[in-house]
């Protein structure tokens, strides 16, 4: 059930991103320091969608990296600790007379 609402959102999603894109054909150039490009409306939406995707998966990449060495830093000191207690258990307890 959940991927058939899933399916029917994605078709809803494309099917007004292809009608947002027949609205929007009209070709707008952009001058850049080297050059210009001339495309449709939607498509530099499109690209200018994808380069914040990219950019977002690029600065969540460097947290998500530090996260991960941290969580894995935590847990050797977790095993280390449980190795240390295991150990202090084994030891006979003395008493005071």
């Amino acid at each position: 059930m959940k991927r058939l609402i899933v399916l029917l959102l994605a078709l809803v999603v494309v099917a007004v991103g292809l009608s947002f894109a027949m609205l929007n054909s009209e070709p707008i150039t952009l001058d850049f320091y080297l050059g210009e490009l001339s495309l449709p409306v939607s498509l530099w939406l499109v690209l200018a969608l994808a380069v914040g995707v990219l950019l977002g998966l690029g600065s969540a990449l460097g947290i998500l990296t530090r996260q991960r060495w941290q969580l894995n830093r935590l847990r050797r000191e977790a095993a280390s600790s449980r190795e240390e207690v295991s150990e202090l258990r084994k030891l006979p307890l003395r008493t005071h007379n």
